[in-house]
C-alpha cells in the first residue's frame, strides 16, 4: 500500500525533462516523491486538489549571490515566492568563504555587510548553513576573487608561486567540503590582473572531479569572443564543464552579436562540456563603474555609501544635481552599485532559446533598491517568454529551470518529477503566474505561485513563508558528462 504524507491530485505534471505535460497525481513521503501518475488514494492521507494548476520540480536558480542572505534571511522570501527551491551560490568569482578578518573590497561587498565575512574556511560556512538551515537548498561554488583577496596583499598583479599554492590549498579544502566547482570574475578589479595561466594553476584541484568552471568573462562587450575563447581553453585544461555566467552582449554596438557567441558555444559543445545561464531582463546590475555607465543607455543607482540620496535614482539626474561629470560623480558616490540598461531584448530572447541556457537570477539581495530579477526572474520567464511572447513552451521553460540545471551542475536526485527524487516541488497557475517586481518598485513577491515544498516540507503557501527551514547544503552527486 502507498505510504504518503500528502498527495497533490489532478495536476498538470510538467516533469522537468522537457517532455509533454500530462495529468496526474504525485505523492510525497518522508521528503521524497513516492509516486507519480495515476494511483489510488489510501484513506487518511491528506489530498491537495490541484485541478487547473501545474506541478513542476522546484526551480533551480543557477546563478545567485545569496551566500550571505541564506544566513541573514533564511526564509528566502524573494526566492521561494517565485518557486525557487535550490540556489547556486558563489558566482562571478565572489563567495562568502573562505575569507575572514580582512577589509572587504568591491565587488565582494555585493554579498552583504562585512560582518558576514567571518569564515576562514569553506567548511566553516557550510557548517554554519547546516547548523541554521535556510528554506532552500544550496549548491555552492567557491570564488577565485575571494581566494585572491584571502591570500594576496596586492591583487593588482598576478599571483606569485607561493600565493598560487595557497589559493590551491584553499580551493582543495572547499572542494573537499562539497563545493560544486569554482567561479571567476576577471571583469572585476581584484581579479582582472590574473592571467590565464594563474587561473589554470590555481584551479588544478578541479581535475578529476565532477566540478564546473563558471565564469563572469573578462569582457562582455567588444572583446567578448576572445574572453569566451579563454574560458573554453581553461575548461579544456581543467577537463571540466564551462558555465558562461549571465551571457550577454553589452552596449549598442554589440547588439545582435548573440548569433556569433551562441554559434561559438554550440560548436564548442561538440567537443567539450559547456552551458550558460541568463536572466530575462535587458539590464544588468553590479558595482558602479565608469565603463559600464558610459556603455549603458541608462544607469540607475541601487545603493551608494558616498551619496545615499542617489539610491533608486538615475545616474544622469544625480550627476546634474551634483554638478559633476560622470567620472567625478562616480568618485563622489563610491562605493556604490548600479543597474545598467545595455542589452538588446532580441539578444536576450535568442540566448534564452538556446538549448543549453539555464535560468539564473544574478540578483544582489542586499541592495536597498535591487534589480527586479532578485524577486521576479522565474515568474517573468513564465509570464513574458511563455505566456505572452510564445518564445518558449511551458515544458521547455520548466526544463531550463529544473532538469537542465540539475544535469549541468550534477545535482543528483532533483530537478525532475520522478519517483525516489527529493520532493522539491512548485504548484502554480500557468494562466496567471506573473512577476510583480519592477525597476521602479523591485521588492515585490510574485503572484500565481500557489505552493512550494523543499524536501517535502512547505515553505510558501501562495501568500507568505512559514517557519519551515528544510534546505540542505548539497554536494556533487553525479559525474558530469564531458561533452554534449
Amino acid at each position: 500500500m502507498l505510504q504518503a504524507d500528502f498527495i497533490v491530485a489532478g495536476a498538470t505534471l510538467v516533469d522537468g525533462t522537457g517532455g509533454p505535460v500530462r495529468q496526474g497525481d504525485l505523492a510525497v513521503h518522508d521528503g521524497r516523491i513516492a509516486a507519480v501518475g495515476e494511483f489510488a488514494h489510501p484513506a487518511g492521507i491528506p489530498v491537495i486538489d490541484a485541478a487547473g494548476l501545474a506541478l513542476a520540480p522546484g526551480f533551480i536558480d543557477s546563478h545567485t549571490h545569496d551566500d550571505g542572505y541564506l544566513l541573514a534571511h533564511p526564509d528566502m522570501l524573494p526566492k521561494v515566492s517565485q518557486g525557487i527551491t535550490t540556489v547556486v551560490t558563489g558566482n562571478c568569482g565572489i563567495s562568502l568563504a573562505p575569507l575572514a578578518g580582512t577589509a572587504i573590497p568591491q565587488p565582494l561587498d555585493l554579498l552583504g555587510p562585512a560582518e558576514l565575512f567571518r569564515f576562514g574556511t569553506f567548511r566553516a560556512w557550510t557548517d554554519a548553513l547546516r547548523a541554521t538551515p535556510a528554506a532552500v537548498n544550496v549548491a555552492p561554488l567557491v570564488g577565485h576573487t575571494t581566494l585572491r583577496v584571502a591570500v594576496m596583499d596586492d591583487t593588482s598583479r598576478a599571483a606569485d608561486a607561493n600565493e598560487r599554492a595557497a589559493m590551491r590549498a584553499l580551493l582543495q579544502e572547499a572542494l573537499d567540503a562539497g563545493a560544486f566547482g569554482v567561479s571567476t570574475g576577471t571583469f572585476y578589479p581584484p581579479a582582472s590582473a590574473a592571467p590565464t595561466d594563474e587561473i589554470i594553476d590555481v584551479c588544478a584541484p578541479l581535475r578529476g572531479r565532477p566540478g564546473v568552471y563558471a565564469t563572469h568573462l573578462r569582457d562582455e562587450a567588444d572583446h567578448i569572443v576572445p574572453a569566451m575563447e579563454e574560458a573554453l581553453l581553461i575548461g579544456r585544461e581543467l577537463d571540466c564543464r564551462v558555465v558562461f555566467s549571465h551571457h550577454k552582449l553589452a552596449g549598442e554596438r554589440n547588439h545582435g552579436r548573440s548569433r556569433e557567441t551562441l554559434d561559438l558555444i554550440s560548436r564548442a559543445a561538440t567537443t567539450q562540456a559547456v552551458c550558460l545561464d541568463c536572466h530575462p531582463y535587458p539590464a544588468t546590475s553590479t558595482m558602479l563603474r565608469l565603463d559600464r555607465a558610459r556603455l549603458a543607455s541608462r544607469t540607475m543607482i541601487t545603493w551608494s555609501k558616498g551619496y545615499p540620496e542617489a539610491t533608486g535614482r538615475d545616474f544622469s539626474v544625480v550627476m546634474a544635481e551634483l554638478g559633476l561629470d560622470d567620472e567625478a560623480a562616480i568618485a563622489r558616490l563610491a562605493p556604490a552599485g548600479a543597474i545598467y540598461f545595455l542589452m538588446d531584448p532580441a539578444d536576450v530572447g535568442r540566448i534564452f532559446s538556446h538549448p543549453l541556457t539555464m535560468v539564473g537570477s544574478d540578483g544582489l539581495p542586499f541592495d536597498p533598491h535591487p534589480h527586479p530579477r532578485q524577486w521576479g526572474t522565474f515568474t517573468n520567464v513564465l509570464r513574458a517568454m511563455v505566456r505572452e511572447q510564445g518564445l518558449l513552451t511551458l515544458e521547455t521553460a520548466i526544463h531550463k529551470m529544473t532538469g537542465l540545471a540539475a544535469d549541468q551542475y550534477g545535482i543528483a536526485g532533483r530537478g525532475l518529477l520522478r519517483e525516489g527524487y527529493h520532493a522539491d516541488l512548485v504548484l502554480f497557475d500557468p494562466a496567471t503566474v506573473t512577476d510583480v517586481a519592477t525597476f521602479s518598485a523591485p521588492i515585490q513577491a510574485s503572484q500565481g505561485i500557489h505552493a512550494v515544498w523543499v524536501n517535502g516540507r512547505q515553505v510558501w503557501d501562495g501568500k507568505r513563508t512559514g517557519a519551515e527551514r528544510p534546505g540542505h547544503v548539497l554536494t556533487p552527486g553525479t559525474a558530469l558528462p564531458r561533452s554534449q
